[in-house]
């Protein structure tokens, strides 16, 4: 039997750790590496027009799984070009492995041809950053790199010159068993008791949730039915947390809608549940705050905390819902959702007038019937700008939904290759791409990657020829708007040119009949839509001191986007408030 090269260790032990394909672009620096995945049949390489590409697609992949996934750039340009997509991936909290191939080691530091440092240029966006220099330390260092990635949940990078790549692995190798998953943590009795304590002397008690609530959704309701608490949500926490809610008042922050904003200032504890809500000038600074996260490093960096508690959401909601006093006084939970449902009819109006009329096609109505007619267990991934709002609106979770996006990280360009990462878990499973035209076309070039691969991904494009966040920012600021326009082609027919299934919608009758044929096309598919690039959104609360950027002056033509089924769902939880 011939003896292994670093090359084919490598990808073994990426085999081990359950990862199932690579996203990149090959190159020199990565041959030894290519050609292991070539000779192995329990991983496949995915080849991408661009490796940001390569990152997006598999810290999509990793959201989707929960399980780690990989990508890899050769060496110099070419793996400096996953550092955005591993920003996002990192702040996102998905475990990714980064392959960043090395130039040969015997010229580093000589300013050789593609010369980089990926073991210092990744640290910011990594656990663990780390060059192999020697093939004595495979697989040690890998499957330390390996076990940061799943145990701290982000990314880590490991860099490998090609020469090294090639050389024969050493013999008698220490493996380890691998960490492919975490633990629940549960918080101390002292810190449950504290907990219980401040709930039991509170009198009005609200829950507002981010991502670090999935998993939780049966323990945060049967809290709330014992305090009658309401609950507000993160945008990365709507997928987790709203569906199935009676007591859901919205969202609140610079997407926000509904009573999120009123529910957590006027209580008098707020209890943040796994958010990591990065806006704190929406958070109150008069009340009792108490934050429950499994990420110690997140406790208090948003707000002044009278109690932080270290802990998994489900594990420390299990352990205090026991412990606290029932509730039996309703009146600030009816009084919010009654608020919620309120502030939700009194902007219903802005997507309900006409729009099945009017030209160009308002934004809010691609979103509401896209929500009508996409899969229950749907996939959505969603361009930073405008199409967050439409998403955060408009799109209904029920607990099989996923939405997907840049959420933390901000970056456009992500929902094409999150959708193809998302894409390639299950190709049975629908997987919708709401892509701005900005963001769309600025990573174009791999859509030709779902042509190549026949992935059955459907992006609904919102094609309204500018950049719209930007021009809101420049609005409520004062600015006029300056180099936000696109001069766009029909998307549809370059979809076509390329070998795929495109259609261009310009008028709403035609809109209801595009998706239903995109998405009964099997392979990829692109729903080129006309949409009016007036229609943009500020959220319900805000002030100049709020953040940057965002203001109140000069936005009259800046309309209160609608809520979708939202308003449904409020409606029907107003049942539950008692009639005088």
């Amino acid at each position: 039997m011939a003896k292994q090269n670093v090359a084919e260790q490598f990808v073994d032990i990426l085999v081990r750790a359950g990862v199932r394909r690579l996203y990149g672009v090959v190159g020199d620096s990565l041959n030894p590496v290519v050609d292991a995945i070539r000779r192995t049949p329990d991983i496949d390489w995915v080849q991408v027009r661009h490796e940001e590409v390569a990152a997006f697609a598999a810290g999509a992949e990793a959201q989707i799984t929960g399980k780690l996934a990989a990508c890899a750039g050769s060496c110099g340009p070419g793996n400096l070009h996953l550092i955005n997509g591993l920003y996002d991936a990192h702040r996102s909290m998905a475990p990714v492995l980064a392959l960043a191939s090395q130039i040969p080691s015997s010229e580093i530091g000589l300013g050789y041809f593609q010369e980089t440092h990926p073991d210092r240029l990744f640290t910011e966006c990594s656990h663990y950053s780390e060059l192999i220099s020697s093939p004595k330390q495979m697989p040690r260092l890998l499957q330390t790199a390996i076990q940061h990635a799943v145990g701290q949940s982000g990314v880590s990078v490991v860099a490998l010159p090609g020469d090294i790549a090639s050389e024969p692995a050493p013999e008698g190798a220490l493996q380890t068993a691998l960490v492919t998953s975490r633990p629940t943590v549960r918080p101390g009795d002292a810190e449950i008791d504290a907990l219980a304590r401040m709930v039991d002397e509170a009198d009005r008690v609200t829950l507002f949730c981010g991502s670090g609530t999935a998993g939780a959704h049966a323990e945060v309701m049967q809290f709330a039915e014992r305090v009658n608490a309401p609950i507000g949500h993160a945008l990365r926490g709507k997928e987790w947390i709203q569906y199935d809610n009676p007591y859901d008042v919205g969202m609140s922050g610079l997407l926000g809608y509904g009573a999120a904003y009123e529910a957590t200032h006027e209580c008098d504890l707020l209890i943040l549940l796994g958010t990591d809500f990065p806006y704190n000038a929406f958070l109150p600074n008069d009340v009792k705050i108490v934050q429950v996260d499994i990420r110690p490093e997140h406790l208090g960096r948003r707000s002044k905390l009278d109690l932080a508690v270290w802990g998994d959401v489900r594990e420390t909601l299990r352990c205090l819902t026991p412990r606290v006093r029932a509730k039996s006084d309703r009146r600030f939970l009816d009084k919010m959702l009654k608020k919620h449902a309120d502030a939700l009819e009194g902007v219903v109006k802005a997507y309900t007038r006409k729009v099945e009329k009017h030209v160009p096609i308002h934004p809010e109505y691609v979103a509401s019937v896209l929500d009508e007619l996409a899969d229950d267990d749907a996939v959505f991934t969603v361009d930073t700008g405008m199409c967050n709002v439409w998403a955060a609106r408009y799109i209904t979770p029920n607990g099989r939904r996923r939405i997907i996006g840049s959420f933390s990280h901000g970056s456009m360009a992500n929902a094409l290759p999150q959708a193809i990462g998302a894409q390639f878990t299950d190709r049975g499973r629908q997987v919708i791409s709401m892509s701005g035209d900005g963001g769309f076309s600025m990573l174009m070039g791999d859509f030709l990657t779902l042509v190549q691969y026949d992935l059955p991904v459907k992006i609904v494009l919102f094609d309204n020829s500018a950049l719209g966040m930007v021009e809101l920012e420049m609005l409520v600021a004062g600015l006029p708007s300056y180099g936000t326009n696109n001069h766009n082609p029909d998307f549809a027919a370059v979809a076509r040119a390329a070998g795929a299934y495109g259609v261009r919608v310009e008028k709403p009758k035609q809109l209801a009949g595009a998706l239903k044929d995109a998405f009964k096309h099997k392979g990829p598919a692109l729903v080129d839509i006309v949409t009016d690039p007036n229609a943009l959104s500020i959220p319900p609360k805000i002030s100049r001191e709020m953040v940057s950027g965002f203001a109140l002056s000069a936005s009259k033509i800046v309309l209160d986007g609608g809520v979708g089924r939202m308003l449904q769902m409020a409606r029907s939880n107003l049942r539950n408030v008692p009639r005088p």
